[in-house]
């Protein structure tokens, strides 16, 4: 399979996936090695609840310190909502949005997102998983790739 083929394949599978990079860099080396891409793609296509948890809370915790606090839910909500013409303050809808967030979250009262928290609440209601935006590939994206990829083994004669 040569490069352009392989590249349109990914393209499909993560085209809703923002920080899939940050995800995929286990070692935030900047490079995304042939393991931790195998990862990645095993986790996409065939990853239990517990290994997409682990992964999109991740991917959330903008700054690798194991919460996300109400700055990175505001961040993330603020660039994966479509912004809505009105004239209230959009960050004010998003602020508020943070506070049900957290509400509805954040189990310990502090302020703050734990993974066990986030756990708890995925756990509760499986939609939370990807609650600060999209950071897995969807169904019919997941489905186009399997069935690109499995079509013809031979294409894999020329990498």
């Amino acid at each position: 399979m040569n490069r352009k083929k392989l590249q349109k394949l990914t393209d499909t599978l993560t085209k809703n996936c923002k920080h899939l990079f940050r995800g995929f860099d286990k070692d935030n080396d900047g490079c995304v090695n042939v393991t931790e891409w195998i990862n990645g793609l095993s986790l996409f296509l065939r990853g239990s609840l517990e290994e997409k948890m682990k992964y999109c809370f991740e991917v959330f915790d903008l700054n690798g310190d194991g919460f996300i606090s109400k700055e990175e839910m505001f961040h993330m909500l603020k660039n994966s909502l479509l912004k809505q013409p009105s004239e209230e303050d959009p960050d004010e809808g998003i602020k508020d949005l943070v506070e049900i967030t957290l509400k509805k979250m954040d189990r310990d009262h502090d302020g703050k997102l734990s993974f066990a928290d986030y756990e708890q609440a995925v756990r509760e209601e499986t939609l939370l998983l990807e609650a600060f935006g999209p950071c897995l590939p969807d169904p019919k994206s997941q489905m186009e790739f399997e069935a690109q990829v499995f079509k013809d083994p031979n294409d894999f004669n020329d990498m």
